[in-house]
């Protein structure tokens, strides 16, 4: 990569270019894990531009993207939850990843988390995803549960529960 990706919150304008390169990145990647269906389902769920731009005017969501020469390569966003903050999304771009993006994004959501109080970090993470898993141990994260959940619409979710302690 030529240019090094700058890592920063994500602004309310940003809201329609974060929803598309989601997109881009579920088709690519989960497709061979669950139904086109379910992807568009789950990503009207929670990548509406709408539900985006209220998230980034609440303190307890954090919005942070990779940018790369004026475009959008990847995100993160977390929430809040009592005293442990749930990394919600992590993603970069298929034509992104290896060059460390991921570890600086989850380096940015755990310093937000440490300036929220909050003293770990929790994810969930579908338990047929063998590339986020390996990353998610790699950084640490442990397995703590495996559940399947109804999300509606005729979906459930079969994932892991992970969990970071913070120090």
């Amino acid at each position: 990569m030529a240019n090094a990706a700058t890592i920063r919150p994500l602004k309310a304008d940003e809201a329609i270019r974060l929803a598309e390169l989601a997109r881009e990145i579920w088709l690519r990647h989960y497709s061979a894990i669950i139904s086109i269906e379910q992807i568009d389902y789950m990503l009207a769920q929670r990548y509406s531009p709408a539900l985006i731009r209220a998230q980034l005017a609440s303190p307890a969501h954090a919005w942070r993207v990779a940018e790369r020469d004026g475009t959008l390569v990847g995100f993160a966003h977390a929430v809040l939850m009592e005293s442990e903050v749930k990394l919600d999304k992590l993603y970069v771009h298929p034509d992104h990843q290896h060059h460390g993006l991921g570890a600086e994004l989850l380096e940015q959501v755990r310093k937000w988390t440490h300036k929220t109080g909050g003293s770990r970090l929790t994810l969930q993470v579908n338990r047929h995803n063998s590339l986020a898993l390996s990353a998610y141990r790699k950084y640490g994260f442990v397995i703590t549960e495996a559940r399947v959940c109804d999300i509606g619409g005729g979906f459930v979710m079969d994932d892991y529960f992970m969990e970071l302690k913070l120090e």
